[in-house]
């Protein structure tokens, strides 16, 4: 056995097989993708108007104040109680029983206020109620 060390061969590199699987790579992505353009994207974005008519016409909103007050479709009533509230929800809905009563109560309105707006919503016989809660800034400004 020769343990001597002898001339060594220097390593070789060939670099056109590597070029040829890149071709080919490339070539094979050019035939398979294909490609588009747009010019933009159509986004129908929401829209709020505070002003904009009723969406439901058999609607009754009943909005609670922290301070007790209420108001049936944007009109306050001050200082009602369980019957004058069926009454003016007998005369606001004119005896449709389809029509749906809204509670919309402050965060800071008692749990009896909501509570005799769904006897008078009982009494006047209404049915469909549901809620809806405000933060207690929207009553800080005098809107119940």
């Amino acid at each position: 056995m020769n343990f001597r060390p002898g001339e060594r061969d220097e390593p070789e590199i060939n670099l056109i097989p590597f070029i040829d699987i890149l071709l080919v790579v490339l070539i094979f992505l050019m035939l398979t993708t294909t490609y588009s353009k747009f010019t933009e994207l159509k986004v129908n974005l929401p829209v709020a108007d505070a002003q904009a008519p009723k969406q439901n016409p058999n609607e009754v909103v009943v909005a609670v104040g922290s301070d007790g007050r209420y108001s049936i479709n944007r009109q306050v009533l001050e200082g009602v109680g369980v019957d004058a509230l069926t009454r003016v929800l007998s005369l606001t809905t004119q005896g449709n029983s389809d029509t749906i009563v809204v509670i919309s109560a402050d965060a800071a309105a008692s749990h009896q206020s909501v509570i005799n707006v769904m006897d008078a919503a009982r009494r006047a016989g209404l049915v469909q109620i549901t809620f809806a809660t405000q933060q207690s800034g929207a009553t800080a400004r005098g809107k119940p």
